[in-house]
């Protein structure tokens, strides 16, 4: 039975700017060095250039594996709630029906394109954004739409999923950022306790 490897990555610490900064340069690296271990047939990433910057820089310790974009993993707001949870409310001022259905639109897509068996066994890195990893880990464990909120990780962290036909997908990994030394963890987050 063929399994599709997915191997998700939020893009490297960037600036306001979206560009990768040094220290997104160096998230990147590692966790390509991660993953140079593996049988990765392909890199796909966003078309925005923080995710294509950490893509090329994961690409070079992947030398047999294509380097793509991929559309359906650019950075967009996966789901608007009709009623937003009390703490969410204010990200949501000012969303409408049309910006639901246009995040709806985009993650069907995403979830059309990635979130299935694949024909042949597979090995797939995304490199893409943090609400769309959320959302894939979400569509994964079969939970409501809205329990993509507060699924946060961190730049270069790794989650894996395995899809295979006739079973439910399996979430190996989420949010693992062991390749990382502590100075570069939870780039990219709030103040706050972090593990």
């Amino acid at each position: 039975m063929a399994t599709r490897h997915v191997y998700l990555v939020r893009h490297g610490a960037a600036d306001p700017f979206g560009e990768l900064t040094d220290v997104g340069r160096q998230q990147s690296d590692l966790v390509g060095q991660r993953l140079a271990g593996l049988p990765i047939d392909v890199v796909w990433h966003s078309p925005l250039p923080r995710a294509v910057r950490s893509a090329g820089i994961i690409g070079t310790h992947l030398p047999k594996a294509d380097v793509l974009e991929a559309p359906e993993l650019i950075d967009h707001v996966p789901h608007v709630p009709e009623q937003a949870p009390p703490a969410w409310a204010p990200f949501f001022d000012g969303y409408g029906a049309q910006e639901a259905e246009e995040a709806e639109r985009r993650s069907s897509a995403l979830t059309a394109r990635f979130a299935r068996p694949a024909a042949t066994e597979a090995h797939e890195v995304l490199v893409t954004h943090a609400y769309q990893v959320a959302w894939l880990v979400r569509d994964a464990l079969g939970a409501p739409p809205v329990r993509w909120l507060g699924l946060n990780c961190g730049n270069t962290a790794l989650t894996v999923i395995e899809y295979r036909d006739g079973s439910e997908p399996t979430v190996l990994l989420y949010n693992d950022m062991g390749h990382l030394p502590a100075d570069l963890r939870w780039t990219g987050f709030g103040a706050g306790v972090r593990p």
